[in-house]
């Protein structure tokens, strides 16, 4: 969310008709509130570290949950290329079992009178097996999957780099954000040093009665907007610091500065619209996920298909019974081919093929929404690069005006033909053209970088401005 240009409002104490009021001289000027005192000490000091564009940018690689997670997807993206690829290979099964058993029978002695006696049997028994399959040919089902896994993962991988595209955009449109309230926040500690320091001047003035007391008040309210005015920027710079913490994946203090860069113009940044576009499309990772997306899902519209036909496989197996598992008198081999064909389904296969080609006009129909939605994104880019170019120019003239505006303010007031009323509306005017100033050269940082964004460019080109 961009900051609102630094405002300072001004208001004239009423006076009562009537009303008694204490002599100039027996007045005091308002002290600093002590939070404030604290405040400008502690932005005077060293902030700690300095973090440049570049670290952050590594630290957002290292760190950022959303790549780790686009990582991690990929990585199971292409587990499951080799599970697809697993069904080329023989398959094989192994089984052993060995069961051991007593069966008690009793037995009637012939001798009269005798008892009838009990004998007990004992069995044991080894079973042993092993089965192999391997497919021969299945008129493309499996080389179909094959082919599909292996265009979904490269989707996956191309999803990957434009989730790494965004996180960096957002990062550096943090880092423009905290280099533009840090410098909205040195125009406001600029605004209450002018303004204490006017306030001194005012004071004295009116104790020695060449100006009015009205005038004291008036600049005792600028000076008080002043003040809230910095308080505010300063926590709208450190919310700054913090928003750029989350946008790096970090979880550390923010007892650090950043490094003031320049951006330098992308390349192409004025050519025509159709020129960008196609350079877009032509770079940009989401759009070649997409198009492998559309890969996949053809060939799984053409597995599909083909489960109307059969496969065939050879098969082999190898078994041993008997109650000592190395009497090769038990062992047995068998080994054959085999021909599976699902002649009737209930239109199984019919109903999966028109999914199939449905899910394969959503993606192309997502696939023409993207290329529109890159042309969008394009077109907004370049418009903002100019009109934040053509802003900046104009900025910088009127923070020029502004400043001279004051001076001339100033000197009139102190000749004695001005009012304090004119030279605080010139420090206002002169207040807000600098916030202004601020505000657009880092607004074209922000849309050159949202630029290279849409044209898919990885880099931006910066140089150090101290």
């Amino acid at each position: 969310m961009r900051a609102l240009p630094l405002t300072l409002s001004l208001c004239v104490l009423p006076m009562a008709a009537g009303a008694q009021t204490a002599p100039a001289a027996s007045r005091q000027a308002p002290v600093t509130p002590p939070a404030v005192q604290q405040s400008l000490a502690a932005s005077a000091s060293s902030e700690g570290r300095v973090i440049t564009l570049a670290e952050a940018e590594t630290a957002a690689r290292e760190h950022q949950p959303s790549l780790r997670s686009a990582q991690a997807s990929t990585d199971a993206a292409y587990a499951r290329v080799d599970q697809s690829f697993s069904s080329f290979l023989p398959q094989v099964s192994a089984n052993a079992g060995y069961t051991l058993g007593t069966s008690n029978r009793a037995v009637i002695q012939n001798v009269p009178g005798s008892d009838t006696g009990v004998v007990s049997n004992s069995t044991r028994r080894f079973s042993g097996s092993i089965a192999a399959n391997q497919l021969i040919y299945d008129f493309g089902k499996t080389s179909g999957r094959y082919n599909a896994s292996k265009e979904s993962a490269g989707a996956q991988e191309n999803s990957q780099q434009q989730v790494l595209q965004d996180a960096l955009r957002d990062v550096r449109s943090a880092y423009f954000n905290v280099l533009t309230q840090k410098a909205l926040l040195g125009v406001a500690r600029e605004t209450l040093q002018s303004e204490e320091a006017r306030l001194n001047q005012v004071n004295a003035s009116v104790q020695v009665g060449s100006r009015p007391e009205i005038d004291l008040l008036q600049q005792r309210t600028a000076k008080a907007n002043a003040q809230v005015a910095l308080i505010r920027a300063q926590n709208a710079y450190a919310t700054a610091k913090a928003q750029l913490n989350q946008a790096m994946g970090v979880e550390t203090s923010t007892d650090y500065t950043v490094q003031d860069v320049t951006v330098a113009a992308i390349a192409g940044e004025d050519e025509v619209l159709d020129a960008l576009v196609k350079r877009a499309l032509e770079a940009r990772p989401d759009v070649a996920a997409r198009e492998r997306q559309i890969a996949a899902q053809e060939s799984q519209v053409k597995v599909t298909k083909a489960g109307h036909l059969p496969s065939l496989s050879a098969t082999g197996n190898l078994s041993d019974v008997g109650a000592n598992p190395f009497n090769g008198a038990t062992l047995s081999a068998q080994g054959g081919v085999q021909l599976s064909w699902a002649l009737f389904q209930g239109g199984l296969v019919n109903a999966q093929t028109r999914e199939a080609n449905a899910n394969l006009r959503d993606l192309q129909a997502q696939k023409d929404a993207l290329r529109q939605q890159v042309r969008l994104q394009v077109e907004q880019a370049r418009l903002n690069v100019v009109a934040t170019r053509e802003a900046l120019t104009a900025a910088d003239d009127a923070q020029l005006n502004a400043r001279e505006r004051l001076r001339l303010a100033e000197g009139r007031y102190r000749a004695g033909v001005g009012n304090i009323i004119e030279v605080s509306d010139a420090q206002v005017a002169f207040t807000n053209a600098a916030a202004q100033q601020v505000q657009a050269t880092y607004d074209l940082a922000t849309s050159r970088a949202e630029l290279a964004r849409a044209l898919g460019t990885v880099e931006l080109s910066t140089v150090a401005s101290r």
